[in-house]
């Protein structure tokens, strides 16, 4: 699967910079610099001490992790459980309360298709490969796209139809929560065109990449 920043133009690369923790770090500690000038604190000197305070913010904050959520395409149906519960607790710090909340919504759907997927590994049965799929790979990918962003920006920055990553990802998460309801209920009432047409929507959807983050102006 390809990397989403890696897709996106050097002005949204720019954007990422400046929405940064180090960055406001250090912009933070240079505006309080610029005060000390102001008010006659810091003399001729005042323009090196404002760029090391920039320094000394950028280099201080911490970077920020880059989280591998992948859960591994090899897992038994048994397993995906186990692991899905571990991916929602490692996002449960890293998302908004409400985005959390639609990948709740996403994990009790799977977690009630389990049993029946654990029965169609014994003989072979790949209806349900759009269930292992949006648990192996369709909710991890976007999740993670979203998380390697900075905070500020995933929040507050338009980058498609005046609309933040943010607001995106909760468009996403929606769309893909009432796919897999209708999974559920296709599976409960045995309809297999069913299954198969949200199998192939998922596929399309979310199976090149997940979370793009493709600016307006190369669309």
């Amino acid at each position: 699967m390809s990397d989403p920043l890696s897709e996106v133009s050097r002005r949204t690369r720019l954007l990422l910079f400046l929405y940064s923790n180090k960055n406001l770090a250090g912009s933070a500690l240079a505006i309080a610099g610029l005060g000390l000038h102001f008010v006659g604190l810091i003399g001729g000197l005042w323009l090196p001490i404002v760029a090391g305070l920039y320094g000394i913010g950028f280099l201080g904050a911490p970077n920020k992790r880059d989280y591998d959520l992948t859960l591994g395409s090899e897992l038994t149906a048994q397993a995906i459980g186990t692991r899905l519960s571990e991916f929602v607790t490692r996002v449960s710090n890293q998302v908004e309360p409400d985005v959390l909340e639609r990948v709740k919504h996403i994990r009790d759907s799977i977690d009630s298709l389990l049993p029946r997927l654990l029965q169609q590994e014994t003989v072979g049965d790949r209806s349900l490969f759009t269930v292992r799929q949006t648990a192996v790979e369709y909710l991890p990918a976007t999740l993670q796209s979203y998380i390697r962003l900075p905070i500020a920006f995933r929040r507050f920055h338009t980058v498609r139809a005046g609309k933040t990553p943010k607001a995106l990802l909760l468009e996403q998460l929606d769309l893909l929560d009432t796919k897999m309801k209708e999974i559920v209920t296709s599976v409960a009432e045995n309809d297999t065109q069913a299954l198969l047409v949200n199998g192939r929507f998922l596929e399309e959807k979310f199976g090149k990449g997940g979370f793009l983050l493709t600016p307006p102006e190369s669309r």
